[in-house]
């Protein structure tokens, strides 16, 4: 059985609930607030908090305690299967980009060409491409030097430049494949991951255009922001130190490569994963199912092999074609692992909390009322994902845990439904960051604004960027 096929195993399960609805809902309404509580007041880490969460979960919720453990665990395990493969897959390309000079490519040749009018389009478009195999934080840490240089050598406004890239990056982390959230949503729901990927990048690219460069033009008039002269770079990315691997164990690493790569590899080896995962479902929907490019497509395009085809690729393209030993491009590869561990380990435990719903019954009981409401599972999806984003200030939190609560209403729907389902989830997820969000501050002591300014612009453009993306995805769900 494959790690989808067990997921979808575990979700259609069906269990009995453990106890009676006013329990089970009593029971997760107790176990999120102590997660939000543990994270939020008692600064715990997520991956404790949602542990302990799941506990609370199971004993209050009637599963007692050796079925909490099992069901905990089992979740656990399905979610590294499933997602924490792809997860550690695509960061190995995301760290080839940047160690290799990739990503100081892809900047130069486009921004190079871009006349001042058109950089903050140029940046968000970079940022876009540069952010399908970094996650957010990793993006940002590469992209905002370049963001601070040019703004410096240009008479274009810091934030005119910077809300574009910080768009792109957010939209991508949140609606696309192989983030960590859509990822984990993608497994939780049993969604079709080509699918996902095919309407998250038909959503992403207006939301991008619309959260990222128009609102941009329009908040640079009023918030003016100067960067800090002690960030600003003298030069690309290589010369600020930007990141390389992002780790303090890649200061011993051995020395770079002797050539940046060429553009064009560099933007096909990024891409290579995703157009695998897109020829699959193009393939699902207008081939027989016992056509051998269809077949040939579904191998091809299956998640685990698409990024592992792709982090191959970039071993040559990224590493031994820039000059790189092997020494050098296998410490490349594994100073991607260390700096996903938390991550890992926090989508690990929002497997596990989730599974514990799931077995619970409470996912049941949540499914029985949406329907006796009449409400939309893409709303409500939407509207859970806001809340627990809101008051934990995690997005991958709060994409697993709606994930796990909405996951019954999956039974029902469309396979094209349920893939809009993991998007309206993931949109929710990125709304209103605040105070509580550590993208919040990196964002803030990077670009040297004060708490009000950046509430008046990264947190409006995070729910900008989560109401367009709903939008979309019921714009999209009144044609499918």
């Amino acid at each position: 059985m494959t790690p989808v096929s067990l997921t979808s195993a575990l979700l259609s399960a069906d269990p009995e609930p453990a106890a009676g609805d006013t329990r089970l809902i009593t029971a997760a309404v107790l176990a999120i607030a102590v997660v939000i509580l543990l994270i939020a007041l008692a600064k715990l880490h997520p991956f404790l908090a949602l542990v302990l969460g799941a506990a609370v979960l199971g004993i209050v919720g009637g599963l007692g305690v050796s079925d909490t453990i099992d069901s905990f665990t089992g979740g656990v395990g399905t979610t590294v299967g499933t997602v924490g493969l792809l997860i550690a897959l695509g960061n190995m390309i995301g760290a080839l980009l940047a160690d290799s000079g990739g990503a100081d490519r892809i900047v130069d040749r486009v921004i190079g060409r871009v006349p001042d009018a058109r950089l903050p389009w140029a940046m968000a478009g970079v940022a876009a491409l540069i952010g399908l195999p970094l996650f957010f934080e990793i993006g940002v840490v590469l992209l905002v030097p370049v963001v601070l240089l040019v703004a410096s050598r240009t008479q274009v406004p810091l934030l005119k430049v910077a809300i574009p890239a910080l768009a792109g990056l957010s939209v991508l982390h949140g609606l696309v494949p192989p983030h960590p959230g859509p990822l984990a949503a993608v497994a939780a729901l049993n969604a079709d991951l080509g699918l996902t990927l095919l309407f998250g990048l038909i959503i992403a690219i207006p939301t991008v255009i619309l959260a990222g460069p128009v609102f941009a033009s329009v908040i640079s008039r009023y918030v003016v922001a100067e960067a800090p002269p002690a960030l600003v770079p003298s030069g690309g990315i290589a010369a600020s130190g930007g990141f390389s691997g992002g780790t303090k164990e890649n200061e011993d690493k051995p020395a770079g490569p002797v050539r940046r790569p060429a553009f064009a590899p560099v933007v096909l080896t990024i891409l290579l994963p995703v157009l695998l995962m897109l020829a699959r479902a193009i393939g699902e929907l207008t081939l027989d199912e016992d056509d051998s490019v269809r077949k040939a497509l579904d191998v091809a395009g299956t998640p685990l092999v698409a990024l592992l085809v792709g982090v191959l690729l970039a071993m040559f393209t990224l590493g031994f074609a820039t000059g790189m030993n092997r020494e050098q491009v296998s410490a490349s590869v594994g100073g991607a692992l260390p700096p996903i561990a938390a991550i890992l380990l926090i989508v690990a435990a929002g497997g596990g909390f989730k599974q514990v719903l799931v077995d619970a019954g409470v996912g049941q009981v949540i499914a029985d009322a949406a329907k006796d409401a009449d409400l939309s599972p893409l709303l409500l999806g939407w509207l859970v994902a806001v809340g627990i984003r809101v008051a934990t200030g995690s997005a991958t939190v709060a994409t697993i845990t709606a994930a796990g609560i909405v996951a019954p209403l999956a039974a029902s729907q469309s396979t094209a439904e349920v893939s809009l389902l993991v998007l309206a989830i993931g949109s929710g997820s990125l709304f209103f960051s605040h105070v509580n969000d550590a993208g919040f501050w990196l964002v803030k002591e990077y670009l040297g604004l004060t708490v009000g300014q950046t509430l008046r612009t990264w947190s409006v453009m995070e729910t900008l960027i989560s109401v367009l993306g709903l939008a979309g995805v019921l714009a999209i769900a009144v044609v499918v």
